[in-house]
Order: C-alpha cells, then sequence, then structure tokens
C-alpha cells in the first residue's frame, strides 16, 4: 500500500516538476539522506522546489496519499531534524530572492538566501542579521528561523523570534498565508474558521492558567528551542501574530515557510576585544555574572543597547590546548594543575569612539574585583581582535581534527540561567570527565549562559552507545532536575532530545505542544519523529556510518576521513543545486569505499559508481574553494582527482596518452594551433550564429569540445627581439629571433642591456603560449606580448626561463588524476626557472593564477608571482597611474582566493579605476581547466548570476587573471574579459614620462 502511493504521488508529480528536479535513483538519495548531524535516514523521493505554488501543490498531494514530508534548506543542522525516509523536499539555491524596506530596518527573505549574505546585503546600510548562528556564513535564513539559532551576540532579545514581524507560510493542506498581508488574514480567517479560533482558546488556555504562563517566561528568558515555540501565547494577542512566531523553531514540524520578514539591527561601526584569563572556571563566570550587568545611562536605548558587554565567550582549559593557545602553554609550564585555566574572549560596542572608550573602562573597573592571569587588555584594532576570535573559532576544527578515525564530533548544547552559571559550570565539566570523555571540551556562550560540548564519539559498538545514553541522561539530570536549564539552547531539539521534551517542560507545557501540533499538522505527515516522538531510544538509533576511505596518509586527499558532513564546504562548491555539492561526494564515496572493502552487495556498488561519474566525477571543478569554508580545511578536489587516478592507472591507454603529451609537450601544443586556426577561419567564413550551431550539435551529439565565440586564436611565442619606442605607453611590436643555445632567454628592450636594471623570470603559461585573442577581443596584443611591455615599462629586464615551449606546471595533468605526471611536470619547471632565476635571486612571474597556485604548490625555494601580486608589489612604485571614470568587472579566480589575494587583484584595479565592480555571489567561473568546454553547463551554472549584474551595472568590460577563465566569463556574461595587465597597462605609463 505505501509503495504504491509513493508510486502514484511520482506519477502526478512528474506533471507538475521537470524531472530533472526529481531524484529517485539509489545515488541521490543516499546523498541526501544526511545533515550536519549524526543521523542518516534515505528518502523515497528528493524534491527541489523553486516556488511556492509547487510546495502548496506538493503538500496537497502528499495529504491526499498520507506521505510524510520534510523540509530542509542547507542542512547545516545538528539534531537530525533535515533528514527524512519519506519525501524530502529541498528549498535552498531557488530561494534566494529579498527586498529591504526604504529605512532599511526591515528585511523580506525567502528561506534560502545564506545568513551571511544578508549581512553583505545589509552592510552598505549599516544594518546587519540580527541572529548570528556560528553557521551563519554557510545556513540558510529558513533553516537559522524554523531552528531559532542565535549564536555570540544575539542572545534572546535579537534571536528569530524577537525580530520577526510576519511570516508567509503552506500549511500542511497547501493553503498559503501570508500574516502580514490583510488580505490573505482576511481570507484565512473567512476560510479556516476553526484553526483561527483554536489559536485563540490555546492563547486564552495558557494564561489562564498562570503557573504555566509563568513557567513559560522563566524558561525563555535564556536561551531554549526545547520543543515547540509557546512564547508567542503570552507575548501576542493577535492570533496571526502567534502563528507566525509558532515558526519560529518549529523545525519544520508545522508548516513550510517560503517568506519572512524581520527587523535588522544596528552595526556597530566601533568594537573592542579582549581575551580575559582567569585561574578557575568558577571564577571565569563569575566575572561572566559581574559584566552581564554592566549597562550606560542612556535612557532613550533599548535594554540591549544599553548593554556595555555585548559578547563573552567562555574556553575552558581543553578548548585552549586544542588550538596552543599561547597564555595557556605558558602556564601550563607554570604549574602543576592547569585544568583551572579558563579565558572569556569578551567584546563590546560602540557608536562612536568615545563611548567605546568609556565602556572599556567600565568592564575594566568591573573586573578589579577579579584575579586574572595577566593584564586585562582590550584592542580595538581589527588586525589584533581577529586573532582572538580565530582562536574561538578555532575550537571545533582542531578538536574534531584529533578525533580517532572513524568516530564523529558532536556539538551538545545546554544553558543554564545566569545566577547558577558558576556552579552549573563546574558540574557540566566534572560530569563529561566522569564519563570518560577526555579529549571533551566546553565553550560557547556564557554571556547567555549557553555552552557548547565537544564529543568525539563512536558508535561503533554497543557499548559507545550506551556510553553516550548514559551520559545524555545525566545531561539531562543536572541541566532539569538541579538547574531548571535547557537541554536544547539553539541548535534544535530535532530527533537527538525529541525524548526528553516532555520531561524538560513538564505535563501542562507537553500538552500545549501537542494540541499546536495537532491543529498545524492533523495528520502527523510534516516531519515526523523531530520534536515528537514516541520512541524513548529515538535519540540512539539510525546513526550516521562514517566509514574509513583507504587513502595513503601521505596524500593531501587524507583529509577526507576528518569530514563530519557539516556542510559548511557546500556555500563555496560551485556544483552544489546543480549535481552534488562536495559534501555528497564524501558521503557518496564512503558508502562506495565500504562496499568495496566489505564486498557485501556488488550490484550496489556498480551502480553507485555507475551513478556517480556525472554527477560526481565529471562535474566537480576540483577548484578547492570548498576547502575555505571547511572547519578541517578538506578539500574535495583532492578526493576527486583520487578517483580520476583510480580511473586512469598506469598503464591505461589514457594514462599512456597523458605520458606521451607530457613527454612530446611542444609538438603536442604545435598541434593544437591549427584546430585553433581552422576554428577561427570556420568562425570568419560560417559568422558567429552559424558556426555556435553547429559547432552545439557536434558537442551533444558527438561529445566534442563546445565552440563559443570567446575561443581564441592560435598563438606562438617564437622570439623576443623587442623594439621600443620613444614612448613607453605605445605598443611594443614583437618579431623574431631565438636563442635555443642560451640557458634563458632575454626579452630586449632599451633597458634589456641595462646591467643595473631590475630583471624578472616571466614564464608564460603554457595556455598563453598557445592561445592568442579571440577573433572579437576589444585588446590589440596577445597577452604575452603586452606582459613583457607591461614588465618593460616598469623598467624590467624579462628573463625567459629556457626550453619553455616544453614546460608546464602539471595543471593538466593532475586534473585528470594523472598526479605522479603533474609532479614530473612540475618538477622540470622547477629546475628551468631555478637556472633562469640564477638559484632564486629573482622573482618568477606567472601570467596564469591557477598555475602559479599549483607552482606555489610544489616549488618553495622561489618567490613566485601571478600578474597581480607582482604588479602590485614590484610595479606599483615604478609606474604613475591615471584612474579612469570607466567602470570595470572584476573576477576573482578561486586560486586567488585560496593564495590569500583577492583583495590585491581588488586594490590594484582600484588604482586604474574609479568604479571597480565585483559581482556578488559569483565563486569559481567552473571553467576549471578544459571542463568549460566538455561541460559547459556547469561553467553556465556557476556563473548564472553574472549576467543580470553585469546588465544592471552598465559594464562593457572585465578583468582577470586566467585565460581559461575569462574564456568562460566572456561566454556566460555578455562581455569581454581579458587580463588585468591589459587595464595596468593603459592606465599607466612610466615613471621617466
Amino acid at each position: 500500500m505505501v509503495k504504491s502511493s509513493y508510486t502514484s504521488f511520482l506519477q502526478e508529480i512528474r506533471g507538475l516538476i521537470p524531472q530533472d528536479r526529481i531524484y529517485t535513483d539509489e545515488l541521490r538519495r543516499l546523498a541526501w539522506g544526511t545533515d550536519a548531524g549524526f543521523y542518516r535516514l534515505i528518502p523515497q523521493i528528493v524534491i527541489r522546489s523553486n516556488s511556492e505554488e509547487e510546495i502548496s501543490d506538493l503538500l496537497r498531494l502528499a495529504d491526499r496519499y498520507g506521505l510524510p514530508v520534510t523540509f530542509r534548506a542547507a542542512g547545516t543542522s545538528l539534531s537530525g531534524q533535515a533528514i527524512s525516509d519519506s519525501i524530502l523536499i529541498v528549498a535552498g539555491k531557488h530561494w534566494e530572492k529579498y527586498s529591504i524596506s526604504p529605512d532599511h530596518e526591515q528585511i523580506t527573505l525567502q528561506p534560502g538566501i545564506i545568513g551571511q549574505r544578508v549581512n553583505e546585503i545589509l552592510a552598505p546600510y549599516e544594518r546587519k542579521f540580527a541572529p548570528d548562528p556560528a553557521s551563519v556564513k554557510s545556513a540558510m535564513v529558513g533553516g537559522i528561523v524554523m531552528n531559532n539559532a542565535s549564536g555570540m551576540n544575539c542572545g534572546t532579545h535579537a534571536n528569530s523570534d524577537k525580530v520577526l514581524l510576519s511570516a508567509r507560510i503552506v500549511l500542511a493542506d497547501g493553503t498559503v498565508l501570508d500574516t502580514g498581508n490583510d488580505i490573505s488574514r482576511a481570507s484565512f480567517e473567512a476560510t479556516h474558521p476553526d484553526f483561527y479560533n483554536r489559536i485563540c482558546e490555546l492563547r486564552d488556555q495558557i494564561r489562564a492558567n498562570e503557573e504555566l504562563a509563568a513557567r513559560i517566561r522563566y524558561k525563555y528568558s535564556i536561551k531554549n528551542v526545547t520543543g515547540l515555540n509557546l512564547l508567542p501565547f503570552v507575548r501576542f494577542d493577535d492570533p496571526f501574530d502567534i502563528i507566525a512566531h509558532l515558526m519560529v523553531g518549529s523545525e519544520g514540524t508545522l508548516a513550510f515557510l517560503s517568506q519572512i520578514t524581520m527587523r535588522t539591527e544596528y552595526d556597530y561601526p566601533y568594537k573592542a576585544s579582549a581575551m580575559l584569563y582567569f585561574t578557575s572556571i568558577k571564577d571565569a563566570c563569575r566575572a561572566v555574572v559581574a559584566m552581564k550587568e554592566l549597562s550606560n545611562d542612556n535612557a532613550s536605548a533599548s535594554e540591549a543597547d544599553r548593554k556595555i558587554v555585548k559578547g563573552a565567550e567562555l574556553l575552558d582549559y581543553k578548548s585552549l590546548s586544542s588550538v596552543e593557545d599561547p597564555v595557556y602553554l605558558k602556564y601550563k609550564q607554570e604549574v602543576a594543575d592547569a585544568s583551572g585555566l579558563t579565558a572569556v574572549l569578551t567584546e563590546t560596542k560602540a557608536r562612536t569612539r568615545e563611548e567605546l572608550e568609556q565602556n572599556i573602562s567600565v568592564i575594566e573597573e568591573c573586573l578589579k574585583t577579579f584575579s586574572t592571569y595577566i593584564p586585562v587588555h582590550f584592542t580595538d584594532q581589527q588586525e589584533e581582535y581577529s586573532k582572538y576570535w580565530a582562536i574561538r573559532s578555532g575550537i571545533f576544527p582542531s578538536v574534531g581534527g584529533t578525533r580517532q578515525p572513524g568516530t564523529t564530533c558532536l556539538i551538545e548544547d545546554v544553558a543554564f540561567h545566569i545566577e547558577d552559571l558558576p556552579e552549573a559550570t563546574a558540574d557540566l565539566q566534572q560530569l563529561i570527565a566522569r564519563h570518560g570523555y577526555d579529549d571533551a571540551c566546553i565553550y560557547g556562550h556564557a554571556l547567555e549562559g549557553n555552552y557548547h560540548f565537544i564529543l568525539n564519539q563512536s558508535f561503533s559498538t554497543d557499548a559507545e552507545v550506551k556510553r553516550y545514553e548514559d551520559l545524555m541522561n545525566d545531561v539531562k539530570t543536572l541541566v532539569v532536575d538541579k538547574y531548571d536549564g535547557s537541554l536544547k539552547a539553539e541548535h534544535g531539539t530535532g530527533r537527538n532530545m525529541a525524548p526528553f521534551v516532555k520531561y524538560e517542560w513538564g505535563e501542562a507545557a507537553f500538552e500545549a505542544m501537542k494540541a499546536v501540533k495537532q491543529l498545524f499538522d492533523p495528520k502527523g505527515l510534516l516531519n515526523p519523529g523531530v520534536i515528537f516522538n514516541d520512541d524513548p531510544q529515538c535519540h540512539i538509533k539510525n546513526f550516521k556510518p562514517l566509514p574509513l576511505m583507504p587513502i595513503d596518509e601521505a596524500s593531501p586527499a587524507e583529509k577526507v576521513n576528518k569530514c563530519i558532513e557539516c556542510g559548511f564546504c557546500e556555500v563555496n562548491c560551485l556544483s552544489c543545486g546543480f549535481t552534488l555539492s562536495s559534501r555528497q561526494r564524501i558521503v557518496l564515496q564512503r558508502e562506495i569505499s565500504r562496499l568495496k572493502q566489505s564486498g557485501t552487495d556488488p550490484e550496489r556498488l556498480s551502480l553507485l559508481e555507475k551513478q556517480y561519474r556525472y554527477p560526481g566525477n565529471q562535474t566537480c571543478a576540483g577548484d578547492g574553494l570548498c576547502s575555505m569554508s571547511c572547519p578541517m580545511n578538506i578539500n574535495t578536489g583532492d578526493l576527486t582527482h583520487i578517483i580520476r587516478q583510480e580511473i586512469l592507472p598506469k598503464g591505461s591507454l589514457g594514462y599512456k596518452a597523458g605520458d606521451f603529451v607530457a613527454n612530446h609537450f611542444a609538438g603536442v601544443k604545435s598541434s593544437l594551433r591549427p584546430v585553433l586556426s581552422l576554428a577561427n577561419f570556420g568562425h570568419s567564413v560560417l559568422g558567429t550564429k552559424a558556426m555556435s550551431s553547429i559547432t552545439k550539435g557536434m558537442h551533444n551529439v558527438l561529445g566534442v569540445p563546445l565552440w563559443t565565440p570567446a575561443m581564441p586564436k592560435s598563438y606562438k611565442v617564437t622570439s623576443y627581439k623587442l623594439q621600443a619606442t620613444t614612448d613607453m605607453s605605445d605598443e611594443l611590436q614583437a618579431t623574431s629571433t631565438m636563442q635555443n643555445d642560451s640557458a634563458a632567454l632575454v626579452a630586449c628592450s632599451s633597458v634589456a642591456r641595462n646591467s643595473t636594471a631590475d630583471k624578472v623570470v616571466y614564464f608564460p603559461s603554457c595556455i598563453n603560449q598557445t592561445m592568442g585573442l579571440p577573433k572579437k577581443s576589444p585588446v590589440e596584443q596577445p597577452l604575452v606580448n603586452k606582459m613583457i611591455s607591461l614588465l618593460q615599462k616598469g623598467g624590467y629586464e624579462v628573463i625567459f626561463p629556457k626550453d619553455m615551449d616544453k614546460l608546464c606546471c602539471g595543471t593538466i595533468w593532475e586534473s585528470k588524476g594523472m598526479l605522479d605526471i603533474a609532479d614530473r611536470k612540475a618538477a622540470e619547471l622547477e629546475a628551468a626557472l631555478w637556472e633562469a632565476s640564477e638559484q632564486g635571486k629573482y622573482p618568477v612571474l606567472c601570467d596564469q593564477s591557477p598555475c602559479l597556485h599549483r607552482m606555489r604548490e610544489t616549488i618553495q625555494k622561489m618567490k613566485l608571482y601571478e600578474p597581480a601580486e607582482f604588479i602590485y608589489t614590484f610595479l606599483r612604485d615604478k609606474l604613475v597611474f591615471t584612474q579612469t571614470d570607466r567602470p570595470v568587472a572584476v573576477h576573482i579566480t578561486c586560486s586567488m582566493r585560496k593564495m590569500g589575494l583577492a583583495d590585491t587583484i581588488v586594490s590594484l584595479a582600484k588604482l586604474c579605476s574609479t568604479h571597480v565592480f565585483v559581482p556578488e555571489e559569483v565563486g569559481c567561473c567552473g571553467f576549471a581547466g578544459d571542463r568549460g568546454f566538455t561541460y559547459p553547463e556547469l561553467n553556465s551554472y556557476a556563473l548564472r548570476k553574472l549576467r543580470p549584474q553585469i546588465e544592471a551595472s552598465g559594464i562593457t568590460i572585465g578583468y582577470s587573471n586566467s585565460r581559461t577563465c575569462e574564456i568562460g566569463l566572456t561566454t556566460n556574461s555578455g562581455i569581454p574579459y581579458v587580463s588585468i595587465a591589459y587595464l595596468v597597462d593603459q592606465c599607466t605609463k612610466g615613471i621617466d614620462n
């Protein structure tokens, strides 16, 4: 019966939703069966929704067939609330619209916008998104609100519940209600009178029970997300306000949240932080209690605004040890027992510098009554206090990174009332130690009485599961019975705390919660098992397996085994929302690896490997940006390279072809030039429209690389006899002479023979040695010529490595999984550059940032630069810059981001133009070497948000520092992209001129 219901449901939704957004295959169901928590359920059907109308239709059909539904945004939740063994509806990438009120004090958001993106939107108006969970850079608004996730500063005064103004929701029967719209409210009251009246009845019943109403106020005076949110019944009279606020913390158990309007928060411009060290955890907590009471005398300000201390993050000694905090290491040498040392990272904010200084004085005066290990020192210098916050941020990855292979890293969170903090904190620390969690640490938002404790936990044996169960039972007793605190403060109830909701709240409150659930979801179809679960052991079932992959410890991909599947990587994964995300690739490869090692199900193994090929391997750009938002710095691209290496083992035809190319590189490049020339000839004869149509058809039918109008002509660096004109701003003309018998090829100019001139070794990337300009180009010279011209304008003598037409950094082979060949080519290049630079005497310039990134990874004994950093470092004071008023776009390549040079290329562009535009939400372009030719759909998806921004800005040209990226950018933006070197050359003259 159940199977036939799913079949019927599936048949009907295929008439409503395109097939490419409905997943029923083994691979993607498994991929979507995990979130950041430690549970796994495999959905029967996964649907990527993109509209409220679709959600309404899906819920009506699910209601008709009696099928459970779970909603999911980013999947960064920690308690098992975003997984399902039934129907999983994803509301992420297609739900990113927003609008801001004219006074910027309100913002209306769809659920798929990343929290940090909201902050970026509001930053120009000195406003911010009030909820600030640690996952704000990865979590989406829908999840933040529906879990009532908070963080370091928002406390209870500015969490989602307190800043929410109205909500637009889709109920279980498909009805859409906008609580902020008078017409929608009136319509709902007319069509759902029983629902409306029942809300009023519950409100009145709860208020009439004075003991219950008082308990609700008391419980929500601190952070609390255990169970449904009952606070709206005592805060609001209007039934629609109650309905809207019931959504907060409901974890998808009541309705689908399609839109929310929230108050924005003022973003203080002046900030200061101090790392305070105490020799006992109780003293640290007492200091926090004292600092929480500090407030200024501004009567017109809100209570939250008057609070002087905005944040106080406690770090116990194990937290400090995990990040090798230097103060802790010093203290450890001085005492026999360092377990008392506790740090409190304290922050204050102000509207003016004078107010900030006054705040600091008040805090310092307060702390005089406490003994600190080192003197109190506040700093308002971002470069200083950012180091403190980096320590705070580093605790989770540091503890997680040291866990035993095969274990997972759990983060539990509880909250105590502030007056109980000193004793409760010490009790919690002792309780964790008593259960044998020797590497566990306690840290968190002490100002709000909210702590996280990290456990490195295995669930591989019954004994380990029992140890975890016993710990949680003791935590329940401590938090609830002794201190009447919150078992879940900000991570959501989920499945993890569902058995304890009634225990924490008591009979009356729990019955009120059940009544709300019954009203909104009478059939129990919305996220069943979450918050309400009749199984008292549901929290110790359906654990997520974390099998080890057999990866060599020396391999960069070895870090993959430390992945806890938190999903923080996905915000930087360009294929997330298109095929698979970096997290999902690891999930799937773990299962494939398990099946290979166990040999238990060869048919399923074969199926997963086959289904993985396109979404997992072929559409992984391997750019590594995922590592930049991963707490463990895991680069899933390294895993993809290992997979490709297994596909092309030594001795295979593909490997032999790669080896042949490496050994005959100059000849192979020469053979490619006629192909480029033929394509250019075809373009000239057929025209752009016909050529595009023909080549697109060939790509679709035959799989040949896709030609676009941005495809360059052929080019060959044959010689370097450069004739300088009297005006160095004029173009330099290249003619031909080759010096094959010299150790280095020198570009001659009016300064080249000057023995006092600065020298640079210039290695044009192999792609720029082969590819020239496209047929319609805004510039006249190929990049190599232009680069030489610019270097000479700056007074540099240019040296080329010997036999450079045979040289390559190895990226080509690395991307294909031929890692040994890639390293061999890198070694050849290193030897040639070492000789040309006279053993590292001169800097080395490569004109392609991805190539330079690999060179820096493999070549350590020379100073290596790509164009932007070289120009900014060495040519800036040798050139006279004249800014143009023409607006320009700048694309920051993934390699520039990984090398920490994003600001450098932007700063360089700003020396040249008064209007530099960096498009928002455009990360890796997805061209990925040659994948823009072979899988152009990946490139197109990665740049889907580029063209609208370019058109809205009226920009006519863009700049970057990667030739292949520029091809894809040109194709997908509607404007030409060229190297940043062209912009610099256009806007500069030599000092002598």
